[in-house]
């Protein structure tokens, strides 16, 4: 499961988008955010459309899934802000200054890694070729043209099985984490950037995984992306739906 999300990956991603001088436009170098309920299956949706999505990608990049322990990781072992920006001379600095800035109107104190951490996301994003998994990706890269927002949902009953499954919990435990992880994953937006992250307007898709299938949820926001974005498209089988 998610063998394709590791630190290898991403440290390889950010290293080949160095050795690039000429990035092209940005519609040439989508990429996508992911804002998850616990137990809806962020990482492996984003595990499986990063390989849904390698086909229609030119020039040998490589789609590379950041989740949110990843972000922290190569911001703090290896990749602060200054260097990430050297991927991009021509960085929309305006913007990301107008978005700190909104940050600290909401929020005098923000500390300085919440402030490195929205200035890796947006330097990442706009490399190209990244899903990013959580960290208020959606909010941070809201005006940037070349990503695309998803949101997942899913009922507490499903989520709370999900969890039982993956991380082997008994339901109290279950229910104990989901519950703490989504209302941290609120504050964080609210706190931060003065958003509810149930706002539907922050998303350009927001998927029901009780309906639809890790697999046709992969499906179905990367040919939603192949189509935004004027990628190459292949031939496949359309998505069926949980009735």
């Amino acid at each position: 499961m998610w063998k394709n999300i590791n630190l290898e990956e991403c440290l390889n991603h950010i290293k080949a988008k160095q050795a690039v001088r000429d990035l092209g436009p940005p519609e040439s170098r989508p990429s996508i955010t992911i804002s998850r309920m616990c137990g809806s299956g962020g990482k492996t949706v984003a595990s499986k459309l990063a390989e849904y999505l390698q086909p229609h990608t030119p020039y040998g990049h490589r789609w590379t899934v950041f989740d949110q322990n990843l972000i922290k990781k190569v911001l703090e072992d290896h990749w602060m802000p200054g260097r990430l920006s050297e991927l991009l001379p021509e960085s929309s600095t305006p913007l990301l200054r107008e978005l700190t800035e909104r940050m600290h109107g909401k929020k005098p104190a923000v500390s300085l890694i919440i402030r490195q951490t929205v200035e890796t996301i947006w330097h990442l994003a706009e490399s190209g070729h990244v899903i990013l998994v959580g960290r208020a990706a959606n909010v941070i890269t809201a005006k940037l043209r070349n990503v695309f927002h998803v949101r997942l949902v899913g009922s507490p009953e499903n989520r709370i099985e999900r969890l039982e499954e993956v991380y082997d919990f008994d339901r109290a435990e279950a229910i104990k984490y989901m519950k703490t992880q989504d209302s941290a994953k609120k504050a964080y937006l609210r706190d931060y950037f003065g958003e509810n992250i149930e706002n539907p307007e922050l998303y350009h898709l927001i998927v029901n995984t009780d309906r639809i299938s890790y697999d046709e949820a992969a499906k179905l926001i990367g040919d939603a992306v192949i189509h935004a974005f004027k990628l190459a498209p292949v031939p496949r089988s359309p998505v069926s739906f949980k009735l």
